[in-house]
């Protein structure tokens, strides 16, 4: 796999690099630590972008070498300009298999959820992208699939099973069976055989979509557990509540879901977990 981590000079930055290094990764996989100097537009303090520099240097040099304990061949880059673009299109320039960024802490929260750099590359990175959290400490052993059936999540199946994984991982496959009532369809004549076909035909994809998870999971050899969920809230709550409940290192899902890309971008299931979970996401094209 070809890895772009983007780091800056924090804290999160530096769990990023240690969740990195403490993954096993496909043989002959590559990092390249990237960090983004934005010109100082409109600043007249001297030296003001040097410094800058010189500070994108210490964190993609620091990253590097922790990259590098482990093995993993490491390459440094500085780029430069806003650092949403400049991030999404290296990723895209050197054809990156997963862009991994670190999230802030919740000091930081609102600066995170009004458009931090880590949000922007969720959204428009043309690869997987991974928001790295350091609560539960470096490492996965507890990989949550959150599934809605679609092809999106059925590539994030096959990412999990294609990557290998520390020894004792085990991966619990997720659906929330979602009603989805035709438009045609209005609560004066949307008679009760009707709610109970389509409750019928909701539960029978939920069904279909953790079965097809649990294959490819499973012949992958690693350990799988299922649940589907009832839906008694939103679907994010759900597998918030799940990852949280059952100590999910890692959660995967889908960019989108079966409802398309205009849901996405207006605020998905995907983008939600990814701002509030806690723990690493991963979100998967």
């Amino acid at each position: 796999m070809k890895l772009l981590l983007a780091v800056e000079p924090s804290a999160a930055s530096d769990l990023a690099a240690k969740e990195v290094a403490a993954r096993p990764w496909p043989p002959g996989s590559t990092v390249q630590v990237v960090s983004v100097v934005e010109p100082a537009y409109g600043w007249s303090v001297p030296g003001l972008e040097e410094s800058l520099a010189k500070s994108a240097d210490e964190a993609v040099t620091s990253a590097a070498a922790i990259v590098e304990k482990t093995g993993l061949a490491a390459t440094k880059a500085i780029l430069y300009g806003n650092p949403k673009a400049a991030i999404i299109d290296h990723a895209a320039e050197i054809g990156a298999d997963l862009a991994i960024v670190g999230s802030h802490d919740a000091s930081d929260l609102t600066r995170f959820l009004l458009g931090s750099v880590a949000q922007a590359v969720l959204r428009f990175a043309p690869c997987p992208v991974e928001i790295v959290r350091g609560d539960r400490g470096p490492g996965v052993r507890r990989i949550l699939l959150a599934t809605d059936g679609s092809s999106f999540s059925q590539s994030a199946a096959q990412s999990i099973a294609s990557r290998p994984w520390p020894a004792g991982s085990v991966v619990r496959v997720l659906t929330v069976v979602e009603l989805h009532i035709p438009m045609m369809h209005t609560p004066d004549y949307f008679d009760a055989s009707a709610m109970e076909e389509a409750r019928g035909d909701a539960m029978r994809h939920a069904q279909e979509a953790v079965a097809f998870a649990e294959q490819v999971i499973g012949d992958a050899g690693l350990e799988v557990s299922t649940n589907i969920a009832i839906p008694t809230a939103t679907p994010k709550e759900l597998i918030l509540k799940e990852a949280d409940d059952w100590g999910a290192d890692l959660i995967v899902l889908g960019s989108h879901g079966r409802r398309g890309v205009s849901r996405f971008l207006l605020g998905s299931v995907s983008e939600a977990v990814a701002l509030h979970a806690p723990c690493s996401v991963e979100v998967i094209r």
